[in-house]
């Protein structure tokens, strides 16, 4: 199986040399890192591995589409920089998309940190994953290019940019979860703390339910 996995980066010179040393090397598995206008040094830190680095506007849906627009690989992953994937991601993408009626596939949420309130956290996303097929783009979203290219890849939308995509490839068939987990940095909870970052998540997936504008919950987010 031939998987391109695609990361959006954008002014990540503290994580990107972490994360380009714990990229999978295997035959048949091609990176692309899709810079949306880094400004510190991530550019030539990337530069330095054997990986396809490409540019775009910033954005993380136009980035990711990009870089799959230029994927060589019959199966897209899509990564983002502060996640891991299991050792086993490979086996596990292919016996996930060889399910019947599998459209795509997603890994269980770790985040990498021991405190027992990151615990109920995974638990919570893993099952709200599971029962609404909705994981978090931290979950590496994974499906076949030409179900990508189908359903019109990701929204050109500043925020929760993988909601719409979801939605629809779950009219196309079944979203399944991994067990093995992706593992992602607990950086975003550390940063506002984990029960705002809990009630803010909670507040964009109620609201872009709701059908409330991207546009205007990326606003609500800056504020906080």
């Amino acid at each position: 199986m031939n998987i391109s996995i695609i990361t959006p980066i954008l002014n990540e010179e503290q994580q990107i040399r972490q994360f380009l040393e714990h990229l999978p090397k295997a035959h048949g598995i091609e990176h692309i890192l899709v810079d949306g206008g880094s400004t510190d040094q991530t550019r030539q830190m990337v530069g330095r591995y054997p990986v396809k680095l490409l540019s775009s506007s910033p954005g993380r849906g136009t980035q990711q589409n990009v870089g799959a627009a230029a994927a060589s690989g019959g199966t897209l992953l899509f990564l983002h920089c502060d996640t891991r994937l299991p050792d086993v991601f490979c086996s596990a993408v292919q016996e996930t998309l060889d399910t019947p009626g599998t459209v795509a596939g997603a890994f269980c949420l770790a985040i990498d940190h021991p405190g027992r309130p990151y615990r109920l956290i995974e638990a919570g996303a893993n099952l709200r994953s599971r029962l609404l097929q909705l994981p978090y783009g931290d979950q590496a979203l994974f499906m076949k290019k030409h179900v990508f290219e189908q359903v019109g890849g990701f929204p050109n939308q500043p925020i929760m940019e993988e909601f719409p995509l979801l939605a629809r490839l779950r009219r196309l068939g079944k979203i399944r979860i991994v067990h093995a987990p992706a593992t992602t940095s607990a950086r975003r909870w550390q940063r506002l703390g984990i029960f705002k970052t809990t009630i803010l998540n909670q507040l964009m997936l109620t609201g872009m339910a709701l059908g409330v504008s991207p546009y205007r919950l990326a606003r609500l987010y800056s504020r906080l």
